[in-house]
């Protein structure tokens, strides 16, 4: 995973852009790859780490509504999650993920695995779901890669951010 941030940091860094993240079931794996590397000061502003509910309220705006509607587990919240994180800091891209990484709290509709990224830019927001297998280390760490390849797809091989 070094090697990807290592390409997301020197991206960043050629195209003079920062990066922010909001993390609920990683509780700050993605951002702990990204810091790995040595002057990533320059491109990462920061992180929330959203793992109650009232978090993701209090610090990204995720309305109790749609907690109630849609769960923590959801496009909509990995969405707002990732929007709101991008409007706090500031940062010309975000990141956020929100998933069951188990053992328990799965359910026939939302299994353990399930994990939603979102990413935000100033062109918006989008997410996706993702299913991982594994123990709940080896889920936390598959959603951070997965992330991390969220982020290289965005930024392309000539930094898509740089038009933004």
């Amino acid at each position: 995973m070094t090697d990807k941030a290592r390409d997301i940091g020197e991206k960043l860094r050629r195209i003079g852009r920062t990066i922010s993240v909001a993390e609920s079931c990683t509780a700050g794996g993605l951002a702990h790859e990204i810091t790995r590397i040595p002057g990533s000061s320059a491109y990462f502003l920061g992180g929330i780490i959203a793992y109650d509910n009232a978090v993701k309220v209090s610090h990204l705006g995720v309305s109790r509504n749609d907690l109630e509607r849609y769960g923590a587990v959801s496009a909509e919240t990995a969405r707002t999650m990732a929007s709101n994180c991008l409007r706090r800091f500031g940062s010309d891209l975000a990141v956020s993920i929100t998933g069951i990484a188990g053992p328990g709290g799965g359910t026939n509709e939302k299994p353990v695995g399930l994990v939603y990224i979102g990413i935000a830019d100033r062109a918006g927001a989008r997410s996706h779901a993702r299913r991982f297998s594994g123990d709940r280390a080896s889920i936390r760490a598959q959603a951070v890669d997965a992330a991390l390849d969220g982020i290289l797809e965005l930024l392309g091989e000539d930094g898509a951010l740089a038009a933004a």
